[in-house]
């Protein structure tokens, strides 16, 4: 793309730097970090409605405000650490109509929502550019859209790490259930989000991550020089 990943996920200083000496990045994360999370939630929200288990709505979950998904900690890792979360949704696997089935549509219910939206902008921002290329020089654009496209692509790769309280935990837990001892999803379930923090501090997810990006990246470039 003609411009550098504007993202952050690789940058050689860190991050507190990197917002203190460019403090517009955080105002062009926003729309990223609003829809990206909030849209997650949602989805987990209405595939679990749709699945018969009306826990999230009746707890007012089903909503499309940002504030009734925000997790203080899970927003200033995704910040600062490059990788975060909002508020997880409540659900009751009880009341779905085929628990296995069920369980696994809600938990990438989620991640779906990322997916239909890193399609969307990526074909949105190919579509303007090609409209009007002097768009890719426009900061506020060209930063927003890159920010909506590698958030949400963040979000995908993230959320399907085995761990709890991931939602690649759930899914692992109901299509390994029988193969895997108790005990191991026990032991998970309590110290998951702790292994998860250290492995977020150490930087061992980032090459996955920025892997993934510059995937997308790589794409939506061949696409606009078609």
């Amino acid at each position: 793309m003609p411009k550098g990943a504007g993202l952050g996920y690789t940058m050689p200083m860190s991050r507190i730097q990197y917002y203190l000496q460019n403090p517009l990045q955080l105002l062009y994360m926003l729309p990223a970090l609003l829809l990206g999370l909030t849209l997650h939630e949602w989805g987990h929200a209405y595939a679990a409605l749709r699945c018969g288990d009306h826990t999230a709505r009746n707890l007012g979950r089903l909503s499309l405000n940002p504030l009734d998904h925000f997790d203080v900690l899970g927003t200033l890792c995704l910040l600062f650490l490059g990788f975060g979360w909002a508020k997880p949704v409540p659900i009751n696997p009880r009341n779905f109509k085929s628990f296995r089935r069920d369980y696994v549509i809600v938990s990438l219910a989620g991640v779906a929502m990322n997916l239909l939206q890193v399609v969307v902008f990526s074909a949105l921002f190919v579509a303007l550019v090609r409209l009007n290329p002097a768009l890719i020089y426009n900061d506020g654009f060209y930063y927003i859209l890159l920010n909506l496209i590698g958030i949400n692509t963040t979000l995908i790769i993230f959320n399907l790490i085995p761990l709890p309280p991931l939602d690649g935990s759930r899914v692992a837990e109901v299509l390994l259930a029988r193969k895997v001892p108790y005990k191991v999803f026990a032991f998970l379930n309590r110290y998951g989000q702790y292994i998860l923090l250290a492995l977020l501090w150490i930087g061992i997810l980032d090459y996955p991550i920025s892997w993934a990006q510059n995937l997308v990246f790589s794409a939506i470039s061949k696409l606009l020089v078609l």
